[in-house]
């Protein structure tokens, strides 16, 4: 059977009721071979009139009879297919008919045609409206198709053939697979062998894919599916409607980049690893290769420069990505500067803090390559077709600029991908500004922080030491922590180690004012435990004058310390503690014990009094003071970090800087969580040809025993230099004590690096420095002794007082 050219046939999609229609039968050859009743009344030609003659008389017109053989062909391989055509009364009136074409076999195998038709103008008004809905189907901005059973093309709409890009006479009768190749036609497929099987639909399936309409730009559909059945429950084929989503898709695929973006994009406080960050969520969702360049101060945490000063300023390549391992594509190392002119887009955008793009990178024609012929050369090698300059920009400041380029994927940037670079870039920059600022405070607090360590530990000949300081991970920031090794008199030395509550600034300037307020009370020679109420006392002070800030307030309270003094004299070590963990000490044969030493609260609290604790040393035993973020770890009990403290410290045996480094390893396999302040020390005690003591009577004669004893010892130290003045001050500090005091009287000498006498008596009372007037007889004994040393003072013991002093030793007395 044939049709008219320019019917808008398809299978039956279109209400059709057999009992408006008049039916006739036509052979292959498209003559009438059979006529009813029905289709007499619908033109007015009797069956002798029309029977073996051609079909097509009966058309409106030759024009339309005229495409009869072209559409033919097209849909002989239908089986059941309708439309609309124009036919002629036999009184000459033009009618509009509605169609439907079936396929019948003759009992003798001959082809034949069972046509259908119903008057439009005399039908129902649902039937009158199939001509708008064949108008609608054609024309509707959803794309629409038929396949048969085969799921081969039997019709399609203009939109759909518009949406491919594939004209209609290529597609009918063709399988989508062979129709659209650059579509994932074997899913499709797939969908609508289900559909033809279970008779259910299937609603709004999105798919992606190029199309020749678009070779080059990726697009979506929103597609569904379901059942052609006929009026007797037959199967006919499918039909498929599809709707193009891609902008709605796009606009959800950069909604999904900006979400995963919030999330990776300054996940650290690092300047590079946040630039990094940007380029690997960009790449290859949005580019091919990006490279993130930062101005050199920003890189430092500095302010960068503003204004025409920007392209004086070098460039350095933080991060970059490429969808090629290695990223060739770059003609920089990554921390390397890169070079670019004033008249770049580099520095323009930066300059400007406007975004540029070039849809389509013309080589030839652009000035900004004719100097960086390198940059050119990678830009043919690599066929890079597209490229934006995006700046990154926070809070009124450029840090840099950020280059996407596209390659290998199809297609240019269009304006959309410029908006989603520019807010991709926005959110980046304030994540790498917030990292620049943290990098400057972080900075500004290490270095306060080192200047506020001691640079050199000096522990004499009493003391062999070593340390090691770890700053907290970035995430954190710099800590309170803070140790420090004091020369006291009489040879003496003192170990401190502490730790503020907090990190950052607040408590590095913190850490700062106590360690200053130790050495002013170590100064004074107070007991351990004298010392730490003092300390306590200070840090309560603060807190109350601290109330307009918290920070200070909470960083001061709860600090921690542990104080000790270590005598070598003696061998002993005098230890009080506030809220830290004790010491460790390990003997010369490698046995490791924790002093017990009373806890103490946490300065700040005055809650309890402080009380000391000594321990007698043996010769080479090893002190080790810590803070607690060496021992302790989330999630574990502190004794395990006690027992990996222990294990590390049995040896003895190691130098000290090697100690200090094995005792690091076992600990902190990993950056540490908390500031970690370790203090080692190995003790050594005073032989007695360094040192002497007498036992003297409170007798004014004795002065000048006294000084003949002090005299002998000299000159067998082999110091005659230093006897006049040592004379000097022997002869007014045992005049002083037999004078001001009571009790017995000891002289003592001890050689180090200084000369030290000392005198101890059994009164408390305090010795003044006087000035005296040139009319006063006395008082010029303690003034002459403050001249004539390096330094003096006075310390209490437990049953009086000792006054020293201090002189240099000539370099050619010293050993």
């Amino acid at each position: 059977m044939v049709m008219p050219e320019g019917s808008a046939a398809a299978p039956a999609k279109a209400p059709f009721d057999l009992a408006y229609a008049a039916s006739a039968l036509i052979d292959g050859k498209g003559t009438i071979v059979g006529w009813t009743a029905a289709a007499e009344h619908l033109l007015g030609h009797p069956a002798a009139e029309v029977m073996h003659r051609p079909a097509a008389l009966l058309l409106a017109s030759p024009e339309q009879g005229a495409g009869a053989a072209k559409m033919a062909a097209q849909w002989q391989d239908q089986d059941i297919w309708g439309g609309l055509v124009a036919a002629r009364h036999r009184d000459g009136r033009r009618i509009e008919l509605g169609l439907r074409v079936s396929a019948l076999t003759a009992p003798d195998g001959a082809e034949r045609w069972l046509v259908s038709a119903i008057d439009l103008a005399r039908t129902p008004s649902w039937a009158v409206s199939s001509a708008i809905l064949e108008s609608f189907l054609s024309r509707s901005p959803i794309g629409m198709a038929v396949l048969n059973p085969d799921l081969r093309y039997v019709w399609l709409n203009d939109t759909l053939e518009r949406f491919g890009g594939v004209p209609r006479e290529h597609r009918i009768g063709m399988r989508m697979a062979d129709a659209l190749p650059g579509m994932d036609t074997g899913a499709l497929e797939a969908i609508m062998r289900e559909v033809l099987l279970t008779g259910e639909p299937a609603i709004d399936h999105e798919f992606q894919g190029w199309t020749l309409a678009a070779p080059y730009r990726e697009r979506s559909f929103s597609t569904s599916f379901y059942r052609l059945d006929d009026a007797e429950g037959r199967m006919l084929g499918v039909c498929y409607m599809a709707m193009d989503v891609t902008d709605r898709w796009r606009a959800r695929a950069r909604l999904a980049l900006l979400n995963e973006a919030g999330a990776c994009i300054g996940s650290t406080l690092d300047v590079t690893r946040t630039a990094q960050e940007l380029a690997d969520v960009s790449v290859p969702r949005l580019a091919d290769f990006v490279t993130v360049d930062l101005l050199e101060p920003v890189l430092r945490g500095a302010e960068p420069p503003t204004g025409g000063a920007l392209g004086e300023v070098p460039l350095c390549r933080a991060a970059m990505r490429s969808v090629h391992p290695g990223t060739p594509e770059s003609i920089v190392a990554l921390g390397e500067r890169i070079n670019v002119g004033v008249t770049s887009p580099h520095v323009r955008c930066m300059a400007s803090g406007r975004s540029e793009m070039e849809a389509d990178i013309a080589i030839d024609r652009a000035s900004w390559l004719t100097k960086d012929p390198a940059r050119a050369a990678k830009i043919r090698e690599f066929g890079m077709r597209s490229v934006m300059w995006v700046p990154l920009r926070a809070r009124g400041t450029v840090l840099g600029v950020v280059t996407f380029v596209r390659h290998r994927r199809p297609g240019s940037f269009e304006q959309d991908d410029l908006l989603l670079a520019e807010e991709l870039t926005a959110r980046a920059a304030v994540c790498v500004d917030n990292a620049r600022r943290w990098t400057r405070e972080h900075e500004a607090a290490l270095t306060l922080q080192r200047s506020l360590l001691p640079q050199t530990l000096a522990g004499g000949t009493a003391l062999e030491v070593a340390s090691r300081y770890l700053p907290t991970d970035i995430q954190d920031g710099v800590g309170g922590d803070w140790f420090d090794v004091i020369p006291l008199s009489g040879a003496r030395i003192a170990l401190v180690v502490g730790d503020v509550v907090g990190h950052g600034l607040t408590a590095a300037a913190t850490m700062g004012r106590l360690r200053t307020a130790v050495h002013t009370l170590a100064d004074m020679d107070l007991p351990p435990d004298e010392l730490l109420a003092h300390l306590d006392d200070l840090v309560m002070r603060l807190t109350e004058e601290e109330t307009a800030d918290p920070s200070v307030a909470a960083a001061v309270t709860g600090a921690t310390c542990l104080y000790a003094v270590y005598d070598p004299a003696t061998r002993r070590l005098t230890t009080a503690r506030a809220g830290h963990p004790p010491p460790a000490v390990v003997d010369p044969s490698g046995r490791v014990t924790f002093a017990e030493l009373p806890a103490g609260p946490p300065l700040g609290l005055g809650a309890m009094p402080f009380e000391s604790a000594e321990l007698e040393l043996a010769e080479g035993s090893i002190v080790a003071l810590y803070t607690d973020g060496l021992i302790e770890t989330s999630g574990e009990d502190i004794d395990v970090g006690l027992g990996r403290l222990t294990h590390a410290l049995a040896h003895p045996e190691l130098p000290l800087q090697e100690l200090c480094s094995a005792v690091l390893e076992r600990l902190l396999p990993g950056p540490p969580a908390d500031d970690v302040a370790l203090l080692i020390a190995r003790t050594h005690a005073l032989t007695a040809d360094r040192f002497v003591a007498w036992d003297l009577p409170l007798d004014p004669a004795v002065v000048s025993e006294a000084r003949a004893l002090a005299a002998r010892r000299l000159t067998e130290w082999g110091l005659e230099e230093l006897l006049m003045i040592t004379e000097l001050i022997v002869s007014e500090l045992v005049t002083n004590a037999i004078r001001h005091a009571s009790g017995p009287i000891r002289l003592r000498l001890i050689r180090q690096s200084v000369l030290i006498c000392e005198v101890y008596d059994g009164s408390n009372t305090v010795p003044r420095l006087r000035h005296a007037r040139t009319t006063d007889e006395g008082g010029r004994g303690l003034f002459l002794v403050a001249q004539l040393s390096r330094r003096w003072g006075t310390r209490y013991t437990a049953d009086g007082k000792v006054i020293w002093a201090e002189q240099e030793i000539p370099d050619i007395g010293r050993d």
